[in-house]
């Protein structure tokens, strides 16, 4: 199969494609490829892997050699499925492949928070502890993760991580319902009662019509005021003047982000130039760490190899 990967340079120098290219008759990889370049880059690929490049339903249908893309993440709202499917081409992507990387960088924040381990470095770095007249200096106060309340949105692979390391911490945990809906299942509670009543509120559900600003003004209205809510899904979940007023105001306590509704974001981006204390904000790299790139990889490869062999797993359409 003539593959061709659209956005290498997503992925870190040192990772093998060794799995891909095992497969492909031929590989051929961009390090990035904008939109109006995809066609010429593709005309002869049977297999595109894109991890983030746009592939709308003109473009797919500029493409008739193609049979198989290959999303290189979980999330597939680059890609016009309903197009795809039309077309006949089969979509796969990669679900779970983060699954311990992900919460470890959760937990990770969670923890430099709660425990307010840059503070404390700084303050024997900036020399305070000689100068104390105790044994200890104070600072900023922390607060321990056991009996604190952790609520899930979403309850895929990467939450249930999260959910094991809370669960070691002796945490409360609670999953979500779905916003709005009639009934909530057992084992759940509604998403307003998460909201009311979760010190921390992680966010793993999918960019959906339904999830789009999820977390807006009434949304943040309803979090405890010492609230600290984390962002690993997408960045379109949150309402960014919404966020932005809340932590302002002090409406909620502290907020980390790790997406945003544009990728890379524009330099004025409202939230980059906040300047606030309880906002961190990190540039895409939860789901990054080197093992979790690899695994990545080489699911692609079983992907490829499945779809040769007539198989369906991980096949969206």
């Amino acid at each position: 199969m003539n593959t061709v990967f659209l956005d290498r340079d997503t992925f870190s120098p040192g990772i093998n494609f060794s799995a891909i290219a095992q497969q492909a008759d031929s590989l051929t990889c961009y390090g990035m490829t904008q939109p109006a370049e995809v066609v010429t880059r593709c005309r002869d690929a049977e297999v595109i892997i894109s991890n983030k490049v746009l592939l709308n339903a003109d473009t797919l249908r500029q493409l008739p050699a193609l049979k198989l893309v290959c999303i290189a993440a979980t999330g597939t709202n680059n890609i016009d499925l309903k197009a795809a499917q039309e077309l006949g081409i089969a979509v796969t992507n990669v679900a779970g492949y983060a699954r311990h990387t992900v919460p470890q960088y959760v937990f990770a924040q969670i923890l430099a928070h709660y425990s307010q381990t840059e503070h404390h470095n700084q303050n024997t770095a900036q020399g305070l502890w000689p100068q104390s007249p105790t044994f200890v200096v104070l600072g900023n106060p922390m607060y321990q993760l056991a009996h604190k309340t952790l609520g899930l949105v979403g309850y895929g692979a990467l939450a249930k991580g999260v959910e094991k390391i809370a669960q070691a911490f002796d945490m409360k945990v609670i999953i979500s319902e779905h916003a709005g809906a009639a009934t909530v299942r057992p084992g759940r509670v509604s998403f307003d009662e998460l909201l009311a009543t979760a010190d921390i509120i992680s966010l793993h559900c999918p960019q959906t019509p339904d999830t789009v600003g999820l977390i807006n003004a009434a949304a943040l209205a309803k979090m405890k005021p010492n609230a600290m809510l984390i962002n690993t899904a997408r960045g379109a979940l949150v309402d960014n003047q919404a966020l932005l007023h809340a932590l302002q105001n002090k409406q909620i306590g502290y907020a980390v982000l790790d997406v945003l509704e544009q990728e890379p974001p524009p330099a004025d981006h409202i939230l980059l130039n906040a300047k606030l204390d309880n906002l961190k904000i990190t540039a895409h790299i939860a789901w990054a760490c080197q093992e979790a790139q690899q695994d990545l990889i080489n699911i692609i490869g079983r992907n490829m190899q499945s779809f040769k062999a007539g198989g369906r797993d991980n096949r969206v359409v």
